[in-house]
């Protein structure tokens, strides 16, 4: 019998399961620990987003990609904590950067607080998992901070947009790779890297977890045009002005200059069914399907060359589950 799915991620392998299980609920319980402060209200204020919940994907990564090499390691479980720490540090940024009032069903912290505190909590989660990387080594501190600067880059890139004569497209799919490949990968790269895998192994778990990242996101740009049924609300991106991959191939198309104006711009309310039916049947939608496909298909292309154990079952599961989902 298949054991239960973990993180949504189908695991048919008992052992692989129960490990991951296991794994995460002590990640869960340092994940806590890690943000404990004397003073009472740094504590409540740090934790606000940890206890709101997620998924912990970026943790379940790192336990997957240790499955290569010795997972009972002593740092694999901190390095999962470290990627979860920086993960929930972004979340406190956008938040702010957003204006969001809502995260994961909660306040955001800046609704319940203010802007500043909900930077400055950010700051500090930031450097909790700093304190923890330190010591794992020198070379995780490296590639710790590497990692941070592609994230603050593709922000910074996202929020200044493509350079005269450059692609939207292309500056969009680089933008995805900074902000959110960039830590996935990560995470399986410090898995692999602290269980003492070869080295073969962490670069190309490296390399299928950047692309899974931006499937990831393509994925979910297709799920607001393409489903109802995601438990997301359609056309909500189309609301903001935010020009995801299936907008972005309409406004650089002459197949539709109705679509074309519609997405320019934030989508009115009253235009937003007109919008989504365009879009539906748009070209620009198969475009962006492809590319989502291309970039599991480079996922698994990586990761059929790692041993064959259910570890890498388990991923290859998952390259197609971020095509599966998008409907």
């Amino acid at each position: 019998m298949a054991a239960p799915p973990v993180v949504d991620l189908p695991v048919a392998d008992e052992r692989l399961a129960e490990d991951l299980s296991n794994g995460l609920a002590a990640v869960e319980k340092q994940l806590r620990s890690a943000v404990e402060s004397e003073d009472t209200f740094v504590t409540d204020v740090s934790r606000h987003l940890i206890e709101a919940g997620g998924k912990r994907f970026r943790a379940m990564l790192v336990l997957l990609a240790a499955q290569f090499g010795d997972h009972t390691a002593p740092g694999v479980i901190p390095g999962a904590v470290v990627m979860e720490l920086t993960h929930v540090a972004t979340l406190y940024h956008d938040d702010v950067m957003d204006e969001a009032s809502e995260r994961r069903g909660k306040p955001s912290a800046n609704a319940r607080w203010n802007n500043t505190l909900a930077i400055l909590t950010g700051d500090y989660v930031f450097a909790r998992a700093a304190d923890i990387m330190a010591d794992l080594g020198p070379e995780p501190v490296r590639i710790q901070a590497k990692t941070f600067a592609r994230l603050v880059r593709g922000q910074i890139r996202e929020t200044v947009g493509p350079a005269e004569g450059v692609d939207p497209v292309e500056h969009y799919i680089d933008v995805l790779a900074d902000k959110t490949g960039s830590l996935i990968a990560t995470s399986a790269r410090l898995g692999a890297m602290l269980a003492g895998a070869p080295q073969d192994v962490v670069l190309r778990l490296t390399a299928a977890c950047e692309a899974i990242g931006v499937a990831f996101q393509l994925g979910d740009d297709i799920i607001d045009v393409a489903s109802d049924t995601s438990g997301k609300t359609p056309g909500t991106d189309l609301r903001e002005g935010i020009r995801t991959l299936p907008v972005l191939y309409a406004l650089g198309s002459d197949e539709n200059p109705r679509l074309r104006s519609l997405v320019a711009g934030p989508v009115p309310e009253a235009d937003i069914d007109e919008a989504l039916e365009l879009l539906r049947a748009s070209e620009s939608l198969k475009l962006a399907r492809a590319e989502l496909e291309r970039w599991s298909a480079r996922a698994k292309e990586q990761l059929s060359e790692l041993p064959d154990i259910p570890a890498r079952a388990a991923l290859l599961s998952l390259c197609d589950f971020v095509v599966e989902r998008s409907g």
